[in-house]
């Protein structure tokens, strides 16, 4: 199985990445190797996280307030979000019905 980040999840990644760089040399990619970490998890057992939609479940990233959101589908994960926990919760449920988001 893979793992596809649509374009909006890409981008909010490498944002949150060097935003943390900028706080600290290095702190961003302490986040991306947590952010690895988590998404080897969700490779390994991809029913375990809760759904928190219908076909969307949320993994949740240590040591940083973050969460990874994803849709297991039949090759591949398909991450939707790499969402800041305490920031604007639903902001990621257009992703799901846009169809070049499948």
């Amino acid at each position: 199985m893979r793992v596809r980040f649509i374009e909006p999840a890409k981008q909010e990644l490498e944002e949150a990445i060097a935003w943390y760089n900028q706080q600290q040399t290095g702190l961003g990619e302490q986040l991306r190797d947590e952010i690895k970490k988590c998404i080897n998890l969700i490779l390994k057992y991809p029913e375990m996280n809760p759904l928190i939609s219908k076909s969307v479940r949320r993994g949740l990233v240590k040591r940083f307030p973050y969460g990874v959101l994803y849709s297991v589908r039949p090759s591949e994960i398909v991450v939707i979000a790499v969402m800041h926990l305490h920031r604007r919760p639903d902001y990621w449920i257009d992703r799901i019905a846009d169809p070049n988001n499948s």
